[in-house]
């Protein structure tokens, strides 16, 4: 499994040529977001702390908070790799990779976790998926057709913590190289939650030309990996994962939403989502869903019906607030050979007059 920037770098140049399904506008059309800042370039992830804005930005390496004038204060600098960042009361968390190169997997991948005191403990999940590789009960590439000789593998040895989330006095983290979600402690043990299933896609003409197939393979099943992205928590503690998935899954609209149980058992929820890489409550009942792929933000009940979609390009990262107001982080512009074209941003979407506290808390 290739890194998320990697994955995104593909997704986003097949999607110049392809068209990714996209959801429905909503009944009633949202408020127009409110751009606060043009200050990241990757903000991977976002999180609400009372009033404050947190923001992890892989492209800087840092995990800041967004001030009223659209700069980010740096909190934690020297985070390479980063992709999230949670918090618990006077805990923080924050996933860190070291990558090698897009075609290969990261040489280091963890969860960083900051106690009250400033000390920080690191989760190491990478040695962690090289001792036990939970994924290798599942069968990845062609399992028919032409290509099933050869053509398949079990999981392999890999581990990118892309998104962490507080969990019952503990932390998740969702590992878009493991496939899996990981629990992990206070004191950094880890243990895994859940192991997510294989994506089947079926190879269509639009799959058949971005993979470069021959004829043959029309028609057959290449079961891609799932790549979990986004967590949330729902009441009762209830745990909600996207999945992007793997190439060719990231353009075709077979990113999904999962619920999984205390026992660790995923149930998929919704489907027809084009690269979702960041999940938050929308209520109680509902997701708010960012899909780089899919032109914005999707609205999804936890009964799995589309409710809405918000127009929001490279939509990367979102996040809900107490009051109700939505943040959104979109990626920055690239044209066909990655080169940045534009900024990323951080914008707010409510009926009402939206506020930030841009105190740093030591």
């Amino acid at each position: 499994m290739r890194t998320i920037r990697a994955l995104i770098a593909a997704g986003a140049a097949a999607a110049l040529v392809l068209t990714a399904p996209t959801l429905a506008s909503a009944a009633s059309d949202p408020p127009a977001p409110q751009e606060w800042s043009t200050q990241v370039a990757m903000p991977y992830s976002l999180t609400m702390d009372g009033h404050r804005v947190l923001v992890a930005d892989g492209a800087a390496g840092v995990i800041g908070q967004l001030q009223p004038d659209g700069s980010i204060a740096p909190i934690i600098e020297g985070a390479d790799g980063t992709t999230s960042v949670a918090t618990r009361g006077k805990w923080m968390a924050y996933t860190t990779s070291l990558e090698q190169g897009e075609e290969q997997p990261p040489l280091q991948s963890g969860l960083n976790i900051r106690g009250p005191k400033g000390d920080t403990i690191y989760a190491d999940t990478h040695a962690y998926e090289y001792a036990n590789n939970p994924d290798g009960v599942n069968t990845y590439g062609f399992v028919d057709g032409c290509l099933a000789d050869g053509g398949s593998n079990p999981g392999v040895l890999d581990s990118h913590a892309y998104t962490a989330v507080s969990y019952r006095g503990a932390w998740l983290v969702a590992d878009a190289g493991a496939n899996v979600v990981w629990h992990v402690t206070n004191d950094g043990d880890i243990s895994v939650f859940s192991v997510l299933p294989v994506i089947p896609i079926t190879v269509d003409a639009q799959v058949q030309a971005m993979m470069g197939l021959p004829d043959c393979a029309l028609g057959s099943t290449f079961n891609a990996e799932s790549v979990p992205t986004g967590l949330a928590v729902g009441p009762g503690n209830v745990v909600y994962v996207s999945t992007l998935p793997g190439f060719p899954g990231m353009v075709t609209g077979a990113g999904q939403l999962w619920r999984i149980d205390r026992g660790g058992e995923p149930t998929a929820i919704a489907s027809g989502l084009a690269g979702p890489t960041s999940i938050s409550m929308a209520g109680p009942d509902a997701l708010y869903v960012a899909q780089l792929f899919g032109g914005g933000i999707a609205k999804v009940s936890t009964s799995g019906e589309h409710e809405g979609f918000i127009p929001l390009p490279n939509a990367l990262a979102v996040s809900t607030s107490s009051n109700g107001t939505l943040w959104a982080a979109t990626a920055a512009a690239t044209d066909e050979g990655g080169n940045p074209t534009g900024p990323g941003t951080i914008v707010s979407i409510s009926k009402g007059k939206v506020t930030i506290n841009g105190h740093i808390l030591p």
